[in-house]
């Protein structure tokens, strides 16, 4: 019998750490890649593929299975086709690296670095710090009159995201609700769950304070489906817990202000009495179809709409949409796509990169949602299931009112790594988490 002790494991950081990093730099003050260019997380996404790239050649395997490849590798066709109908290379070197970027490479590098359910509660804890930091300026900004311009007050919450991005702080709140709702419907010991459905009722203010109608309507569908597949006694329970939120955020803080009602309400008036914004996004709506009638299978290229758009566009639409407040001048924003993603591919990459984009999505979620199943009695990863099930539900249905664009674009793409880890990762659904390598020349000692 041997009496040497056992040596002790070397500490080995999560290489998910990269991903919370991408995060992590959205937190940065700051305009960058608020007109379209890349900023610091854009730049820390390449690092996060370059590391993963690397970490594949050391280990010397395959990196992803055979169903992850072709769910995950289905834009391409589509893509490259549309890359080479652009209106100048230029465009379409541009365009194809950037879908390659949010649909495609980031996406598998975050589902193949995110090791276990550990490490995917890492990634969507930070998440959620993300949104409660950005929503604490958001806050902030509306009670103090130095947000972006809305109705002619400086009241609209943005946080960092400037006035070039009023979608941005929406989109991050709204990621981090779904978060926070997913860790506290799941199964993880009872101070994180309550801890989560603090953070949860903590984002409802800046959510509605951003004021974008699209984020307060896929949060409310998500947040809906996450509490059906959760369970009916706890869907009770919170819905009766976010009635209870409600009632104190508007009648004992006041934040159902006559702005924020009249923001809410129009909402159903979409049909009878749109407002200009409304009547912006119908006219660009039928511009993309147009588009699409033209060129059915292949679109008119990346980067074509806006080539285009003024060729298929009525006289309703309006010259651009006027931005201010958060710290930035008065500016005149063109309008530049059509605000559905949907529309967006259909017009410029036509049915044959939809049906690539759009069928990956939903081949996702339908996975993700039969390891849900698979794991309805398990101990453990029904907050994950929920989480990535949310996530999938809130993109697919936010891309119906937006599509890509601005700095927090990246997230779309660390939130379908997410949804893939748990949809197409072998560890995802296992009982437990698999431990960790030994380390080389290690050797077991009795």
């Amino acid at each position: 019998m041997s009496l040497a002790l056992p040596m002790r494991r070397p500490f080995r950081p999560s290489p998910a750490l990269s991903v919370v990093a991408v995060v992590a730099l959205l937190a940065l003050p700051g305009r960058a890649g608020g007109a379209g260019g890349a900023g610091p997380a854009d730049a820390m996404s390449a690092v996060v593929v370059a590391h993963c790239a690397v970490r594949l050649l050391r280990e010397r395997r395959r990196p992803l299975s055979r169903t992850a490849a072709v769910i995950l590798g289905l834009p391409v066709a589509g893509l490259a086709v549309a890359a080479m109908g652009a209106v100048s290379p230029a465009a379409g070197v541009a365009g194809l690296g950037r879908y390659l970027q949010i649909f495609v490479l980031v996406p598998a590098a975050v589902l193949l670095l995110v090791r276990d359910r550990r490490d995917f509660r890492l990634v969507a804890w930070s998440l959620v710090a993300l949104a409660l930091w950005q929503g604490i300026l958001g806050v902030h900004q509306y009670v103090t009159g130095t947000g972006a311009s809305y109705e002619g007050e400086d009241v609209r919450a943005v946080g960092t995201f400037g006035a070039s991005d009023v979608m941005g702080m929406a989109t991050v709140v709204s990621f981090g609700l779904i978060c926070a709702v997913g860790l506290a419907l799941g199964r993880a010991p009872v101070r994180e769950r309550w801890t989560a459905a603090a953070c949860a009722l903590a984002l409802l203010p800046p959510l509605a304070l951003s004021f974008s109608r699209g984020a307060w309507i896929a949060t409310a569908v998500t947040v809906a489906v996450q509490l059906a597949l959760a369970g009916p006694r706890r869907a009770l329970r919170v819905g009766a817990a976010a009635v209870a939120a409600g009632v104190v955020l508007v009648g004992g803080f006041g934040l159902g202000t006559a702005m924020l009602q009249e923001r809410f309400d129009s909402i159903t008036q979409v049909a009878d009495a749109p407002d200009q914004s409304v009547t912006d996004r119908y006219t660009m709506w039928a511009a993309a179809t147009d588009m699409w009638r033209e060129h059915p299978l292949t679109g008119v290229g990346l980067k074509g709409f806006p080539e285009y758009r003024d060729g298929h566009a009525s006289l309703a639409l309006s010259s651009g949409s006027d931005t201010a407040g958060a710290g930035a001048a008065f500016h005149r924003q063109a309008l530049l796509s059509p605000h559905n993603m949907y529309l967006l591919v259909l017009g410029e990459q036509g049915l044959l990169g939809l049906l690539g984009l759009a069928g990956g999505w939903l081949a996702l979620l339908v996975c993700a949602l039969r390891n849900l199943w698979r794991t309805r009695r398990s101990r453990g990863g029904r907050e994950c299931a929920l989480i990535a099930c949310g996530l999938l539900v809130w993109q697919l249905v936010d891309f119906a009112y937006a599509d890509i664009g601005g700095p927090s674009t990246v997230l779309t793409a660390v939130c379908l790594g997410l949804a893939a880890w748990w949809a197409l990762s072998g560890a995802a659904t296992a009982d437990r988490a698999p431990a960790p390598a030994p380390a080389p020349g290690e050797a077991a000692t009795r």
